[in-house]
């Protein structure tokens, strides 16, 4: 069992904020503080993102602290830009990520230390802070009939650009921004898209201000504080109208049916005295379920984090039922920008715990 005073699970945007301030507040990479990331390289979820996602068409990419992402080409991959612009970041500031590695479990180990199992052995910490995300946890929707489905089902986490649905007929299943960004672009090269979201979708006229930006953080907080299961800032924002979207709405392609009531060998239909109030059916070759994902807090569960109501419960950033365990990147804190603030909050609340613990001890 390695000994060490706090666990970093994840090096995405919320782990490397974490580790930057960890550093900050004194503590040393693989002496005082280890960094463990099951992607097989630099990236966190950014480099799984599909090639036609070009850095261009990312919505609100929030450097890290410390060090800017500069001279950026707007037509590259988001994977490979922003791939890229984590591998210097951590060169940069030393942080030493040992990768891959999977963390299996993490459980109360006694004397106030955390076990923590992971595939390159335990480690027993003072303290963890998981920055896990959530692109290891698509959301599969199940709706009756659905393996009856001779088609192709995939989701926006397995999305392998547009080319890979031409000549089909696709229904895209999602209200979100990628749900939005996969439709037009499948569009141009499918044989016909249908639109199908559980609700109707808002779309943002103006700039996403500071103000509208801190409304939308405080009612992910309020699921959070109340141990709901959070959603994404994303979801309560609306999707921006720029001018990829106002044409795509001229051209019927953004034209919306409501949630299907079932599945079908050859495609999806709605039975009499559904939402619309008619009864139809949709041939299709392929669903894509652009349905989001949820928490992979999974490892957590034998600390026992979870409210009755699904979620875990969060101070901040520390988990209510543990002090030694918190969250980043999670609610809230998803936003790239939210998952900086937290990552300095989260730094700064260990190293507290940890001279309390050592001045018990001493």
């Amino acid at each position: 069992m390695r000994e060490t005073d706090v666990v970093v699970v994840g090096a995405g945007q919320a782990g490397l904020s974490a580790a930057y301030h960890l550093r900050r507040v004194g503590l040393e990479p693989d002496r005082d503080f280890v960094v463990l990331d099951h992607a097989p390289r630099p990236g966190g979820a950014w480099q799984f993102r599909w090639p036609s996602l070009t850095y261009g068409k990312v919505h609100g990419m929030h450097a890290l602290p410390g060090l800017e992402l500069t001279g950026a080409d707007a037509s590259r991959p988001s994977s490979e830009v922003i791939g890229g612009y984590f591998a210097r970041y951590e060169e940069a500031f030393g942080l030493r990520v040992h990768r891959p590695v999977d963390v299996t479990a993490v459980r109360d180990g006694g004397g106030g230390r955390l076990r923590v199992e992971t595939s390159e052995g335990v480690y027993a910490a003072g303290a963890l802070i998981n920055a896990t995300g959530t692109w290891d946890r698509p959301f599969w929707p199940r709706y009756p009939g659905q393996e009856t489905f001779r088609g192709r089902q995939l989701h926006t986490a397995d999305y392998p650009g547009p080319e890979a649905f031409a000549g089909q007929r696709v229904v895209v299943v999602g209200g979100g921004a990628s749900g939005t960004q996969h439709l037009m672009e499948i569009a141009e090269v499918a044989a016909e898209t249908t639109w199908v979201t559980r609700t109707e979708p808002v779309f943002r006229e103006g700039p996403f201000d500071e103000a509208a930006g801190r409304a939308a953080v405080a009612l992910v907080e309020e699921r959070v504080r109340q141990g709901l299961p959070p959603r994404s800032v994303v979801s309560v924002t609306g999707l921006p109208l720029n001018d990829a979207i106002r044409e795509a709405r001229e051209r019927g392609i953004l034209d919306r049916l409501p949630m299907f009531d079932r599945i079908t060998p050859t495609g999806v239909a709605w039975d009499a005295g559904s939402p619309d109030g008619a009864e139809r059916t949709v041939e299709a070759d392929v669903i894509l379920w652009a349905t989001g994902f949820r928490a992979a807090v999974d490892h957590l569960a034998p600390l026992r984090l979870r409210e009755p109501g699904g979620g875990i419960r969060v101070d901040g950033t520390r988990a209510v039922r543990d002090e030694r365990v918190h969250l980043v990147g999670y609610g809230p804190s998803a936003s790239t920008i939210g998952a900086n603030r937290a990552g300095r909050s989260a730094a700064v609340d260990v190293k507290r715990l940890l001279e309390r613990e050592a001045a018990a001890v001493a």
